[in-house]
């Protein structure tokens, strides 16, 4: 199971949040973000994760060329567009990173064309983004995807598990959910989260795997 910490703002968190297992950390470029984060900064952070750590910058609506822009000059690895880009201005930034996320809020009837965008990851979020509010997973469950699904809205430690039961995604993305206030992170949250994320996503795989044993083994983000 892939778990991404979105939001940080400092590299004390950053380090923390990799020590506790997450595989990517997410750093928000959104004006007016209380997560929002200077390029420069996030760079610097970047420089001193260790690697093997997927990077990703987050957009809202923001001009194509500026995403591109501060994906090269803090050497992230994902961009994740989280607003109403057109497919046009997606397909853009896609041919000119290493990897695009593309949020949808959950029911979104954009999100069956999410290949037209240039993605390479899915991912669905709340009604209100970054309100930490869930909403009603059943909506997703058991559904057959071509493509690798990062659930985000409203997760948090004591609900992360039954949202990967029932949806059974790729990753899952938590900002809100794992802080002790907007832009900080609790170090007792990001510990419990990953930990029930990666039991949960565990025994999936174990449980799919005794039931189809000559099935093909569970997608490995590692194998990119």
């Amino acid at each position: 199971m892939f778990v991404k910490i979105c939001g940080v703002t400092n590299e004390e968190d950053a380090l923390v949040a990799v020590g506790m297992g997450a595989d990517a950390i997410g750093f928000n470029f959104v004006s007016g973000s209380p997560r929002q984060i200077s390029p420069r900064l996030a760079r610097d952070i970047i420089r001193r994760l260790p690697g093997g750590i997927v990077t990703v910058g987050v957009f809202r609506n923001e001009l194509p060329e500026r995403v591109v822009q501060i994906m090269d000059g803090a050497g992230l690895r994902l961009a994740q567009l989280h607003g109403n880009e057109t497919t046009a201005d997606s397909r853009w930034i896609a041919e000119r990173v290493p990897g695009l996320i593309k949020a949808f809020v959950a029911g979104d009837p954009n999100v069956e064309r999410v290949r037209d965008y240039g993605a390479s990851v899915v991912m669905l979020d709340g009604p209100e983004p970054g309100s930490g509010n869930v909403f009603d997973w059943s909506q997703l469950e058991g559904g057959q995807r071509g493509m690798r699904l990062l659930l985000a809205g409203g997760l948090r430690p004591s609900n992360v598990a039954q949202a990967i039961q029932i949806v059974r995604p790729w990753g899952v993305d938590v900002a809100s959910g794992v802080e002790s206030e907007p832009g900080r992170k609790d170090v007792l949250a990001m510990r419990e989260f990953v930990t029930a994320a990666k039991e949960a996503g565990a025994l999936i795989s174990e449980t799919a795997e005794a039931e189809s044993p000559d099935a093909d083994a569970p997608y490995d983000w590692r194998d990119d």
